[in-house]
């Protein structure tokens, strides 16, 4: 089966676009929950139109609802849900684990495909997919081939990969940086893009050290299809239609022909736009210096004439023909003549005629026929198949059999311009609120044991958590505090490609053996691979949970508990009705970025005082190193709550947690007398986070 070929669409015009431009499916938005809400997106009469124009040609329509939503908009996207599952869409793209369980019990019969934004990553994470109901996983955009293959090979759905457009420096779903500085989560679909911004490191001039250029694996099809992939993604539903219908266009003659694009096709695609060329750095694994690039000024001229060649494509061009049907036409005696057309849908329409009269000078003959049946121009039907029954020695006038094809055709599309027949289901909340009637105790979480003191071992919190390396580093110390009574959580690394999960297994044993019985789980991919160690397991902030139907799901996954998204404003978690022990970061340094590539530069990397980026208003943001050479940027300033434990108190939570990340043992120990005591003044340089102030 030929891999589908699948383009964006930010308006009806764009929908059009990606059809003749050789588009197999089209993705673009609906309403406000998905992750390119400044698109125009599609709405009432437009949304309508696009998925009739695409059914009727036989193209896929792939509706993004992929952001993470609150209590309060459920009921709102619920309605979005329904009206979907009516207007027939064939598949919906989700992020928000709530979300995919509402459309599991709304629209039963609705596919439901995994967003990027979701941070699939491993052959865990895609089994874990398959078991929440997804039919589709839209892979991270940092996996390399050989990452890619083995997923393929055993995974359950299908999966997809991006093959084209704009980079993010952060793993999708995993980045916190707009919502940080500027109000505009990426996780709710406004992001501000301030990872194309400049920063400078300590000392030295603004540079862009977090602009990664384009992606283009324009030149790795048959490499994709060897490996298995499903489906190619082309990014861009914020990109003009003449984009779509050039690069949809390129890639589609390639695939068709089973070839590499030609030099002047890269050129063109790296003309109508690039930032200083493409990438496939993360696709071959050749990541550093060169993927880093900017949006350079334009050959004004070249993509002005590109753009007029590809508005050819979807405006003037007439439309070819893209359905084949099957017809079949009879004629015998007196009865009346017969058309029927089928398509490979399984789609049917007949069309009765006048009989055909006996021949007084010349009889039709069966080319005659073929050919009037052949002139379907104007429609988006070709003959695969003409069956011509005709009794000898009848006369069936031309009109007569242009009509009965004109009609015929005509029922045939209004057939497949109609949504299927789904079921919908009854929804419901149904989540109870727990009850607490004591305030939250604490979890310290750790970056190493060189943090912990002391006085820390005995401030009395419930738990410490600490990177699992750390812990498998120190065991002999891990077992005599674990006999003390002390309760600790390993927390692997939050990105584990299916090559390096050999390690984290055998860290993972190691410290279960040491008296570890707590597992802190960052993604989905974690999860299944995990519950054979039985070990309690909690959700951390990277599972992005943001209601109380994703929590519910959690809870059926088997989870012991979870950490509420940073995201969210305190009214939003007021809201929710907790089904299980919730936790809320209420300390620390927030992790704003992961990244597969390194943020610093090699002649940077080691050098004390440069493993930061500095602002254009002066704030210094720490990078920190990550495993297997990722790194994860942190805010400029720690969240400071510890004045407000009256009212988060009020939020039905188990636990506060307190995050150590650049702090000192003696700056931990005064940090936590601060929350236990209540009184600790808001330091100069801190911030309270968006649990006040909240996003867009």
């Amino acid at each position: 089966m030929p891999m589908e070929l699948m383009s964006p669409a930010g308006s009806l015009e764009g929908v059009i676009a990606a059809v003749r431009g050789g588009a197999d499916a089209v993705y673009f938005g609906a309403g406000d929950f998905n992750a390119r809400r400044n698109a125009k997106n599609l709405e009432g009469d437009d949304l309508a139109e696009a998925l009739r124009y695409c059914r009727l040609r036989g193209v896929r329509t792939y509706v993004t609802v992929n952001t993470l939503v609150t209590d309060r908009e459920l009921s709102r996207a619920r309605e979005l849900i329904l009206q979907l599952n009516q207007l027939g869409a064939d598949a919906l793209i989700v992020q928000d684990l709530g979300m995919a369980r509402m459309i599991r019990t709304l629209a039963p019969d609705m596919p439901i495909h995994a967003s990027t934004q979701m941070t699939v990553h491993n052959i865990g994470g895609v089994l874990q997919a398959h078991r929440l109901g997804f039919s589709r996983v839209v892979l991270s955009r940092e996996l390399p081939l050989e990452e890619i293959a083995f997923i393929c090979k055993n995974s359950p759905v299908e999966i997809e990969v991006f093959v084209h457009g704009a980079l993010c420096m952060c793993y999708s779903g995993q980045c916190y940086l707009s919502a940080a500085i500027g109000g505009r989560s990426g996780n709710r679909g406004l992001c501000a893009q301030p990872c194309r911004m400049a920063y400078s490191f300590p000392g030295e001039s603004m540079e862009h050290p977090l602009s990664l250029k384009d992606l283009s694996l324009a030149e790795h099809l048959s490499q994709l299809e060897q490996a298995g992939v499903h489906t190619l993604k082309i990014e861009g539903r914020m990109k003009r239609p003449e984009y779509t219908a050039l690069v949809t266009g390129i890639y589609k003659k390639a695939l068709t022909e089973r070839r590499a694009p030609t030099a002047e096709e890269l050129s063109r695609l790296q003309a109508v736009f690039s930032r200083e060329g493409f990438t496939d750095g993360y696709f071959t694994g050749r990541k550093g210096p060169e993927m880093f690039g900017t949006r350079q000024e334009e050959n004004g001229r070249e993509t002005r004439e590109l753009y007029k060649q590809a508005q050819t494509i979807y405006q003037a061009q007439p439309e070819p023909p893209t359905v084949p049907v099957k017809l079949q036409f009879s004629a015998h005696g007196e009865k009346p003549m017969v058309l029927l057309a089928e398509d490979r849908d399984g789609h049917r329409y007949e069309t009765v005629g006048i009989p055909a009269e006996p021949a007084l000078r010349r009889a039709t003959t069966e080319e005659e026929v073929r050919s009037a049946l052949n002139k379907t121009g104007g429609t988006v039907f070709y003959p695969e198949t003409v069956e011509i029954d005709l009794e000898e020695g009848l006369r069936a006038s031309a009109a007569a059999i242009n009509a009965m094809r004109r009609q015929c055709l005509e029922g045939l599309a209004l057939q497949r311009k109609k949504p299927p027949q789904r079921r919908t289901g009854q929804w419901q909340p149904g989540v109870q609120r727990l009850q607490r009637q004591q305030p939250p105790g604490y979890i310290f979480s750790f970056r190493s044991v060189d943090q912990i003191t002391s006085p820390i071992l005995r401030a009395g919190a419930e738990m410490l958590w600490l990177p699992l390396r750390e812990l498998a580093e120190n065991t002999q110390l891990v077992r005599a505090l674990t006999e003390q009574g002390l309760r600790f959580a390993a927390v692997p690394d939050r990105i584990i490609f299916d090559g390096q999960w050999a390690e984290t297994l055998a860290q993972l044993r190691q410290v279960r053996a040491a008296g570890v019985s707590d597992l802190v789980c960052s993604n989905l991919g974690q999860i299944p691979i995990v519950h054979r160690l039985n070990m309690a397991l909690h959700g951390d902030f990277g599972l992005n949970i943001m209601n109380s139907q994703s929590v519910r799901e959690l809870s059926r996954m088997g989870l012991s508990s979870c950490t509420l998204s940073f995201e969210m404003n305190l009214a939003q978690i007021r809201d929710m009705s907790l089904g299980m022990d919730c936790q809320l970061m209420a300390y620390g340094r927030l992790p704003l970025m992961i990244t597969e590539n390194a943020i610093l530069p090699p002649d940077r990397q080691g050098k004390p005082g440069k493993a930061a980026l500095m602002d254009k208003t002066g704030r210094a943001f720490p990078i920190l190193p990550e495993n297997h050479g990722r790194a994860a940027l942190y805010n400029a300033e720690p969240l400071w709550l510890a004045d407000k434990r009256e009212e988060l108190s009020g939020l039905g939570l188990r636990w506060l947690r307190l995050s150590f990340t650049t702090e000192t043992p003696r700056e931990i120990e005064a940090v936590i007398r601060a929350y236990q005591t209540g009184d600790g003044p808001m330091p100069a340089r801190a911030t309270r986070g968006l649990y006040y102030r909240g996003v867009l």
